[in-house]
């Protein structure tokens, strides 16, 4: 079987020539954007927890708090 002559860099995931690695930098653009994705099941489950938070007695609370000291304070 043939083996690729290009392997992902495993800090960006950018295709880098396995025999000659020394010439890669990572991409700080591309760097961020390999970081989001590998991070993108914790992003989904952040969300559902705050989600979940502001529809608990505790979280609408603190929006009603947050809201009524919002307009407090442009008053």
């Amino acid at each position: 079987m043939f083996g690729s002559r290009f392997m992902p860099c495993d800090d960006c995931g950018a295709s880098v020539d396995r025999h000659d690695t020394s010439e890669h930098v990572c991409d700080p653009e591309h760097l961020v954007a390999f970081v989001l994705f590998t991070l993108r099941s914790d992003v989904e489950r952040l969300e559902e927890s705050v989600t979940a938070y502001l529809d608990s007695p505790t979280g609408r609370f603190e929006v009603w708090q947050a809201r009524r000291e919002v307009q407090r304070k442009a008053s």
